[in-house]
């Protein structure tokens, strides 16, 4: 169901916990509508649409999740940003060959090499422990 930005419902939307996709979308809409309104933010109307947009967080969070990235390939990214090569991470964690299986998937990422490649490529550690 569409509603157009003159619609009444849009005037006095209550705000309530988003549980069916329908409320999602209605409530993306009003949100839309409120933008469109330029609404200033420390206004009771601005206050309502933070609290809407919470709402819709809570949603997606759930509905929508967002998967971890791979660690290993945030770290072939970082080395490809960086213009690093595996041999230049010998001297960080171990043999050529080591750094080849690390980054080959073929050994695990041990907690003392995540916290070295967090150390040295700036890489969150949540990303590396995910």
């Amino acid at each position: 169901m569409k509603f157009k930005k003159e619609n009444i419902k849009f005037k006095f939307m209550e705000l309530q916990i988003i549980k069916t996709e329908t409320d999602y979308q209605t409530l993306l809409e009003w949100v839309d509508n409120q933008f469109d309104l330029n609404i200033a933010p420390e206004s009771k109307e601005g206050q309502k649409l933070q609290i809407a947009l919470l709402l819709i967080k809570k949603y997606e969070d759930e509905h929508y999740p967002i998967p971890s990235p791979d660690p290993i390939e945030i770290v072939k990214l970082k080395m490809q940003e960086n213009g690093l090569m595996n041999k230049d991470l010998v001297s960080w964690i171990g043999s050529k060959g080591y750094v080849s299986a690390l980054l080959s998937g073929k050994k695990p990422l041990t907690l003392r090499i995540a916290k070295v490649l967090h150390q040295k490529l700036g890489i969150p550690a949540e990303v590396l422990l995910a």
